[in-house]
């Protein structure tokens, strides 16, 4: 499916993480780089890790996060998609 760089849990919700890192805005930065088609492959592969890890019933809701990191300062946005 894909890769998901950071699964954490934040009390009773399962929170997947993006990272994206660019040293240039040039390109529109490390948030405009998560595009639709990023997006839908990280729900994708979100729900192949959902129905594959039995532990992950035990949250009943889940988030997708991004850390963009420019630099050296990061910000995290919480529920970002």
């Amino acid at each position: 499916m894909g890769e998901i760089d950071l699964i954490m849990r934040d009390q009773a919700t399962l929170v997947f993480v993006e990272v994206r890192a660019r040293s240039s805005s040039n390109w529109g930065g490390a948030l405009a780089s998560i595009n639709a088609s990023k997006q839908n492959k990280i729900y994708k592969t979100a729900q192949y890790y959902l129905q594959s890890h039995y532990r992950a019933k035990d949250y009943p809701s889940c988030r997708f996060d991004v850390i963009a990191i420019k630099g050296d300062q990061l910000e995290w946005l919480k529920a970002a998609f």
